[in-house]
């Protein structure tokens, strides 16, 4: 039997994700939805500061020792990464 041909070399491969830690950012993300609303982080007032200082503070808290927030009991890490997801978002819109 002659094996088959799938032309993916310039696609995506998103096996290369760190699954458990992408779901670690889902579940911060799904925390802010219920404690504000879908989508509040693209309306927050001088968000661009706003989210560089929070991903810094949760940063900063983990280098310290402290590995998970606690008021959402989830990790300072993902904290930080969906405030870094927020900042890329809006370099790539302009400024808000």
């Amino acid at each position: 039997m002659q094996e088959g041909v799938k032309h993916d070399e310039a696609k995506p491969r998103l096996s290369l994700l760190p699954w458990r830690e992408v779901f670690a950012v889902v579940n911060v993300l799904e925390h802010g939805a219920r404690k504000y609303s879908v989508g509040n982080w693209q309306r927050v007032p001088d968000s661009r500061t706003r989210y560089f200082d929070a991903a810094h503070r949760h940063l900063a808290a983990w280098w310290l020792g402290e590995r998970n927030d606690p008021e959402s009991g989830l990790p300072h890490l993902a904290h930080g990464a969906a405030c870094l997801l927020f900042l890329m978002w809006f370099d790539a819109e302009g400024d808000r």
